[in-house]
């Protein structure tokens, strides 16, 4: 490659077509409205329950199970690291806040799935938590949300498309070329 050339590596057609054409919009759609419900019905049934929004003993218990050491088997957690910051929020009484955290934003995470709002954004702290509850050692439905989450950060454009993201994503922009609203405005001094 010459000094002063920039090669650009395109994306193989059907990626083109699956991450960045609102053809597959509704494809998009039906995930994150599916992963969105998953993320909303959670998270309702745990900002009622005094146990997460009050006391945060639901979160308490389930970091005790997690960190617990057995005398025969493996951990639950595997790493030493997340052992020990699951530890830290134990002992320093972080569950109480942290478990308003984790049930409000099982709430927005599916809220703004379902509305197409930031689906990114969105499909991201969903990830997040998923990946946390897996090294945590909580399998369940984890895998599966997870690849789904995955998939729509990756399909962050058009995942949207049917939802809010279609007019907010125009009017927001991205960090390398903002939209209206967050466009920096020139001042006059600026302009010359």
């Amino acid at each position: 490659m010459a000094a002063g050339r920039e090669y650009v590596l395109r994306d193989p057609p059907f990626a083109s077509v699956l991450f960045g054409s609102v053809r597959v919009a509704w494809v998009w759609a039906l995930l994150r409205i599916w992963l969105g419900w998953q993320w909303l019905e959670a998270g309702l049934h745990k900002v009622g329950d005094e146990a997460w929004t009050v006391t945060g003993s639901a979160l308490q218990g389930f970091l005790a199970r997690a960190v617990a050491i057995p005398e025969t088997g493996r951990p639950p957690v595997t790493y030493d690291w997340y052992r020990a910051f699951l530890q830290g929020l134990l002992d320093g009484g972080h569950y109480v806040w942290f478990a308003k955290l984790v049930a409000w934003g099982e709430v927005l995470v599916g809220v703004g799935l379902i509305l197409g709002a930031l689906t990114g954004f969105a499909a991201f702290f969903g990830a997040l938590m998923n990946f946390s509850f897996l090294l945590a050692g909580t399998v369940s439905t984890n895998p599966v949300l997870f690849v789904a989450a995955v998939l729509l950060m990756m399909a962050w454009k058009t995942a949207g498309w049917i939802g809010v993201d279609r007019w907010l994503l125009p009017m927001l922009g991205t960090p390398w070329e903002p939209g209206p609203v967050l466009a920096k405005r020139k001042t006059p001094s600026e302009a010359n």
